[in-house]
């Protein structure tokens, strides 16, 4: 598997874990305290570092620092919108598209010249 495919899915699997350590709370735990909340957004933000770390560290063999982070935003777009939909029950908007073709642009930009 190429590096580049490496970094993608460990970045997007890293992404699924970060995107319920910071937001699945807002609905499951809401009546209770927020450090309690921050104690189990913690835990499952260990997951997230084990996936995102060696992502970066692999990715950097073949991204530069500036298209490493635009992916790491344009993944995380991609498993945002679902895990909004789906799971916390938000109306998908316009704003979702326009916010994709801002994301689309900065891809465009980063990834032009290549690496470097």
């Amino acid at each position: 598997m190429s590096p580049a495919l490496r970094t993608v899915l460990l970045l997007a699997a890293s992404n699924v874990f970060m995107t319920f350590a910071w937001y699945a709370h807002l609905k499951n735990l809401g009546p209770r305290p927020w450090y309690i909340a921050a104690t189990l957004s913690w835990g499952i933000a260990l997951f997230e570092y084990l996936l995102q770390v060696p992502a970066n560290r692999i990715g950097y063999t073949v991204f530069t620092l500036p298209q490493l982070k635009i992916l790491q935003e344009v993944i995380t777009l991609t498993v945002f919108v679902p895990f909004a939909v789906l799971y916390m029950r938000q109306r998908v908007t316009l704003d979702y598209l326009w916010a994709a073709c801002c994301m689309l642009g900065a891809v465009y930009f980063l990834f032009r010249g290549g690496r470097g």
